[in-house]
């Protein structure tokens, strides 16, 4: 599939915990290749680098034209995060696994991200998710979504700071199997405008096979 159907893609490094980077750095030419030049291409590193690490293979990320570095160092790693989004071209984001106000507060006292992210599921609902993302737009912040879309979409639709969601398919898969008012993804956009609260409706004749007694 070509980039024009494709606004942004993002790949998981770094599964060796930063031992394999020459296959990193491969895996990403080969998915610049397959998606073109026009999308945007994203790289998460899921913490696995030390702080020089994340410095080269950012430099190397730039080249190809990688704009979202995510977790290049540990989200632990406040100063890290910092030091290598001061180093690096790309943004430098965070914040997936924060699970309460405070910690995203540390993260962005720190100046240690581009774009917040930010999980419901994880920072203590949709309540606290508002609260982070006004706590974000308050210091010049945007914010994206992780995991969960459906979850997410509502509420996130309601942010003036929103950057984008994250569109995963194994989360999305039961929701389209056995719900009404599943979202489609088509182009890059969605658009939660029918029903209440998360909009899904479950079609629970086509649910049964599943029950369990």
């Amino acid at each position: 599939m070509h980039g024009q159907h494709i606004p942004r893609v993002k790949l998981k490094i770094g599964e060796s915990w930063g031992r394999s980077v020459r296959r990193d750095l491969a895996r990403v030419r080969s998915a610049r290749q397959v998606i073109g030049a026009q999308a945007e291409l994203y790289v998460d590193a899921n913490g696995a680098y030390t702080r020089k690490q994340a410095v080269r293979v950012g430099g190397e990320l730039a080249e190809l034209g990688v704009s979202w570095f995510e977790e290049p160092v540990s989200s632990d790693d406040l100063t890290g995060l910092r030091l290598v989004r001061d180093a690096l071209v790309c943004d430098v984001t965070a914040g997936e696994y924060g699970y309460d106000l405070p910690y995203f507060a540390r993260m962005i006292a720190a100046g240690a991200v581009d774009c917040l992210q930010i999980d419901a599921t994880r920072c203590g609902g949709l309540t606290e998710f508002l609260r982070a993302a006004a706590l974000a737009q308050a210091h010049g912040l945007e914010v994206s979504t992780h995991c969960a879309p459906h979850a997410h979409a509502a509420a996130a639709a309601s942010l003036p700071n929103l950057r984008h969601m994250e569109w995963f398919h194994d989360h999305v898969r039961i929701e389209d199997m056995l719900f009404d008012g599943a979202l489609d993804p088509t182009g890059g956009t969605i658009h939660p405008t029918t029903g209440l609260g998360h909009g899904l409706t479950l079609r629970a004749e086509e649910a049964l096979e599943f029950r369990v007694a």
